[in-house]
Order: structure tokens, then sequence, then C-alpha cells
């Protein structure tokens, strides 16, 4: 079942494990009953990693980063308010099974045919069932995924929550651009979008430790920086309203120390201010 896998999804397999070992905590972020599946049934692309911890070097680095994140996101999609929820790169995500979405809610997930089928497999072996309506679109990112959507039943013309967990550091300027244009075009004013910014939302002293490990270079070597720093000015300038967070204040808020010290590095979330692009 893993090995129709592609590289860059493979690593979701490593966050399930994260969000597993966070799940098992008594001080728990959030609950994820589905992150030990999608890791049981994933583990063989990645055997080094253990059942009962975070793995030792990347793993054991990615987790505070990982558990803040999931949490942030969380509650961004509760609060946004919005009937229609659109996931990027969904991946493994079970939010659409595992949050008490209000009734109403349709959930879009879009990812790679193969993605998708494994998460579903997985899912039907648990006998999961949805807390809203979930639309999975097996689209490819890098081609004509807008056609895909709205021809899933999705409407440009309801303002739409969108999340970009955890991809815009594999992509590169350019076609990190090219990815928000369109969510900007297919947004409704009202709108909202949030994602991790900053070095494609990975510290630059986390990337540096990160390359340093002994599993890391798999990773690293896949990571290309997105929009970088400049996310917030581009939001504003494309017909946003940006606001953000670091990830040390959403740590604190949390409850969770953090050695992220950074002054930029975080979350940007933005509300959709007009239909058209400026």
């Amino acid at each position: 079942m893993t090995e129709s896998l592609p590289a860059v999804s493979r690593t979701a397999v490593g966050v399930a494990a994260l969000r597993a070992y966070e799940s098992n905590r008594p001080d728990r972020l959030f609950e994820d009953p589905y992150a030990a599946a999608f890791f049981e049934a994933g583990r063989s692309v990645l055997p080094e990693i253990g059942r009962d911890a975070p793995q030792a070097g990347l793993g054991e680095l990615m987790y505070p980063q990982i558990v803040v994140r999931t949490r942030f996101f969380d509650d961004y999609l509760l609060e946004a308010g919005c009937a229609q929820v659109v996931l990027l790169a969904a991946g493994l995500d079970a939010r659409a099974f595992r949050l008490a979405w209000p009734p109403g809610t349709r959930l879009f997930e879009i990812d790679l045919p193969e993605v998708l089928a494994f998460k579903d497999d997985v899912l039907a072996i648990q006998d999961a069932s949805p807390s809203c309506e979930r639309v999975v679109v097996p689209a490819d990112l890098r081609e004509d995924w807008a056609t895909a959507l709205r021809a899933s039943g999705f409407d440009p013309a309801v303002p739409t929550a969108w999340l970009i967990e955890g991809l815009l550091i594999y992509l590169s300027y350019e076609d990190a651009e090219r990815l928000l244009t369109t969510v900007g075009e297919l947004s409704a004013p009202g709108s909202r979008v949030s994602f991790e910014h900053g070095t494609g939302g990975v510290p630059d002293s986390l990337v540096s430790r990160a390359r340093a490990t002994e599993d890391g270079e798999s990773v690293t070597r896949l990571w290309r920086g997105g929009l970088g720093t400049s996310a917030p000015e581009w939001l504003a300038a494309h017909g946003w309203q940006p606001s953000t967070v670091t990830r040390a204040e959403a740590a604190a808020a949390f409850g969770r120390p953090s050695d992220d010290n950074a002054t930029t590095d975080g979350f940007v979330t933005a509300v959709r201010q007009s239909s058209t692009l400026r």
C-alpha cells in the first residue's frame, strides 16, 4: 500500500507518527485518533520511527513545530466560520473526522490520487465517519487542480477557509505564487487562507539543524522555500489582509515552552478583501 506514495507524501507518515505521540500525552494540544493507524499502515517507508516517542534526529527536532502547527490550524479552521473548507495537499490530515464542525460544513481534500487512496484505505479499516460533508478531490497541484475542485462541487461564490499546511516549503517562489494566485481567483470576499511563513515555514536555525541530523537530508533536500519571509507583503498586494503570529507566540498561548526565538517565522492568516487581484 505504501509503495506508490511519492517522496514528499511519505513525510506525512512521519508527521502522523508525531501526531500519534502527541495524542497520547495527558497534556495533549489535540487528539488525532487516526494518526497511529496512518503511521502503522505506512511505517514500512519509515522503519526507523518508534511507536512510543518521536524518532531521534529529524522527528525529535520537528516535533514541537508539528504539534503547535497542528493546534494552530485546528483553531484557525474552526474560528474561520466558513461553511466551505479546502485543504490543499491534504495528505494524512484527519480534520474532517476529528474536529467538531458546524452543521452544513463542506470540506474538500485535494491531493494526489495515490495519497488519497492510501488514506481512504486506512480510514475504511478504522470504520471512520466524517463529522462534516467530506469531498475528496484527486488532483496534482502542479496542474489544473482548480477545474477538478469546481467539478467536485466547490462554489467560488461562497466564502472559503483555505489551509495550506506543510506544503509551501516544498515549492519554489514561482510555484508558491502560482498556487496562491489560483487560491485568490477562487476566493469570494470574506474567504480566509492560512499557512506557515518565514523560511518556508521553517526557521533558519531549524533548517540548519535538520540538515545536520543523520536522517535529515532525505527530507531537507526537498525543501525549496516557498514565498520565504515575503508572504504577508505578497498577500497584501494581492487582495488579502494578512496578520501574523510567531511560532513562539503560538506555543506560549498553548502553554508549551519554545526554544524558537525567531521574530518572523510562524503563521500567516489572511482575509480576502476583494475578488479581483490588484
